[in-house]
């Protein structure tokens, strides 16, 4: 059995019930065997693999907070802290339901590679709980985060471990995080990014992984002779990375005709209206049903249907596993020419073979939504040195870090024989940089 097969294979029995972990690390892994076959020796005598799927140090706390009934409520805190080879452990704090130790665990496993990709010196890290903001109100979500923090604070700091915002975690969800870390602490310093603009945030950090998603896309496809301009783009979610995106692909000239929510999806054959989504989403924080009255024109469905929709490009940006294999097909049928992830492994595994296997361009979440995490890491540098960047300097910053990623991987497929092959390339490109640095630092 070789090398790459013992350690999945130990993963699956030392990690029982954790299905998106075990995928995470298949999908990681079964990319990494050229370079790993070509270094078996020297690295099954370090243990890189072992030492690379096992996390530093998983901590698992209790959270409890009173809702405005005056009934105590307790839910379940976590923050995976993965690899700290090239840097402080980065990653962010996703709130919701769905939330258990193996999400955290693929989610942290694949920061580190995505932090790698970026060529900037941060290790990767996740967190979060299964509590769920939605529905609650200002002050039982700044109940939950003050005593969320209370436990978390111990484990995070500026150069150790720097949380941010995820799915359920906003510019509200950091304000309070960040207010209970200066209390306990009695430090100000940059423990957390996606912060307010008032309090040490970064221009550009809302709009940084939609807009970062757009510049991989565009040089992507530049670089195999396709231009964005006049192609029809489907995008599912609509919270930040989806409206951001919609907002940029616009911007490049395409034409965005879709997008989600948990509830149902929007079909806007005019282009999707970027001010009415944010206005419905970020303000009044409704459901899209509310879509049609801003747009007539629009059609409402309930369920899940936006990858049916026809298209040259199709961007998934909400949550992980959402674009299955039939939906992989419908989309091939339909002809599309590239898929983009911007939410974090958004796409099985047999969909991402399949849509490869038929001459899909397919950008790996980890390198083609990295915008935020790369944006997150200049809001450490601005901390870092008591400035504040212009909303212009952030984003060339982002798009030279985006097209970067792009050359390296690009680079790396091709180095190992594996040419338009992006997934490999992502994780060469990522697993060769944090493998140099364990190396270099001993056992």
């Amino acid at each position: 059995m070789g090398y790459v097969d013992e350690v999945l294979e130990k993963v699956i029995l030392k990690n029982p019930a954790e299905p998106e972990f075990h995928q995470a690390v298949k999908e990681v892994l079964e990319s990494l065997r050229p370079v790993v076959e070509a270094n078996e020796e020297k690295y099954r005598k370090e243990a890189i693999l072992e030492r690379l799927v096992e996390p530093d140090r998983q901590v698992i706390f209790r959270v409890p907070w009173v809702d405005d009934n005056g009934q105590m409520q307790v839910n379940r805190g976590f923050r995976v802290q993965f690899n700290n080879a090239i840097g402080p452990y980065k990653g962010g704090l996703r709130l919701h339901p769905s939330v258990n130790l193996g999400i955290i665990k693929f989610l942290g496993f694949e920061q580190v590679f995505k932090n790698s990709l970026t060529s900037l010196p941060i290790g990767g890290g996740k967190g979060g709980s299964d509590f769920d903001p939605k529905g609650k109100s200002d002050r039982e979500v700044m109940a939950f985060c003050q005593s969320f923090m209370t436990e978390l604070y111990k484990y995070i700091g500026k150069d150790t471990d720097v949380p941010a915002g995820d799915i359920g975690t906003g510019a509200r969800e950091i304000g309070y995080l960040f207010g209970q870390y200066k209390r306990i602490t009695g430090l100000y310093e940059g423990v957390l990014t996606g912060k307010g603009l008032s309090y040490g945030g970064s221009l550009a950090r809302t709009e940084a992984t939609g807009y970062g998603l757009l510049y991989f896309t565009k040089e992507m496809l530049a670089c195999n002779g396709i231009d964005i301009a006049g192609k029809t783009v489907v995008v599912s979610g609509a919270g930040n990375v989806a409206t951001y995106a919609i907002q940029k692909a616009q911007q490049m000239g395409a034409k965005v005709v879709t997008c989600s929510d948990s509830n149902g999806w929007v079909y806007d054959p005019d282009g999707i209206d970027v001010d009415a989504l944010i206005e419905i989403k970020q303000v009044k924080r409704a459901r899209l049903t509310e879509y049609k009255n801003y747009r007539p024109n629009s059609e409402y469905h309930e369920g899940k249907g936006v990858w049916t929709v026809k298209c040259d490009i199709a961007l998934p940006c909400a949550t992980q596993n959402e674009l299955n294999l039939d939906d992989a097909k419908a989309l091939v049928a339909n002809g599309v020419i590239a898929v983009a992830e911007g939410a974090n492994m958004p796409t099985t595994l047999e969909a991402t073979q399949y849509l490869q296997a038929n001459k899909v361009l397919f950008a790996p979440g980890k390198a083609s939504n990295a915008g935020g995490v790369a944006t997150s890491a200049l809001e450490m540098s601005q901390n870092s040195e008591r400035l504040s960047w212009t909303f212009d300097e952030v984003d060339a910053k982002l798009q030279g870090i985006m097209v970067n990623i792009f050359h390296n991987l690009d680079n790396a497929a091709k180095k190992y024989g594996y040419e338009g092959n992006y997934v490999v390339g992502a994780n060469i490109a990522g697993f060769e940089k944090v493998v140099d640095a364990m190396l270099a630092q001993g056992v």
